[in-house]
């Protein structure tokens, strides 16, 4: 029997962060703007793969600064800067907050955080795991602010989820 989740939403890069982004990226530069020839890059603003033709934009991406910003923390040591892909113009945005169908195809590392910024530990989920089992224990405990999954084989942010 599978139960209902209501523990967490994933996140995107949410609407007002990606239009400041597609100007000035967190890392200071411009980002590199590109149409998709074969598709399937994961974009951060919907949280699905890119489709043949479609025009992204590659950028410089802080998600624990953005986070920890919020709450007045500093990420300190743990302040990572890494590439996402978003949409080239605004789009609509994820379909709904669970976790994205079309990216479970791929392992990922789901890393959680204090509301310092501290990371308190990291979980591997192979592909087309139990992805939602292991956010349910993750956010459950309540040193944990905030999730980011990241992709295994070249670290980058995909999303981030919260407690409800």
């Amino acid at each position: 029997m599978t139960r209902a989740r209501t523990t967490f939403a994933v996140g995107a890069i949410d609407t007002a962060t990606a239009a400041a982004l597609r100007d000035v990226d967190d890392a200071g530069r411009a980002p590199r703007f590109l149409v998709e020839e074969e598709g399937g890059s994961p974009l951060r603003c919907c949280l699905r793969l890119s489709r043949p033709g479609e025009r992204i934009a590659l950028l410089s991406y802080a998600p624990l600064r953005r986070f920890a910003r919020t709450l007045g923390a500093d990420p300190g040591a743990y302040d990572e800067v890494g590439p996402v892909f978003v949409h080239a113009d605004p789009c609509e945005g994820p379909a709904g907050d669970g976790y994205p169908e079309e990216l479970r195809a791929e392992r990922r590392l789901l890393r959680a955080y204090a509301g310092d910024g501290r990371i308190l530990r990291g979980v591997l989920v192979e592909a087309n795991g139990p992805f939602e089992d292991v956010l349910d224990e993750l956010v459950s405990d309540p040193q944990v602010a905030v999730v980011h999954a990241r992709a295994v084989e070249f670290g980058c942010f995909t999303f981030e989820v919260r407690r409800r």
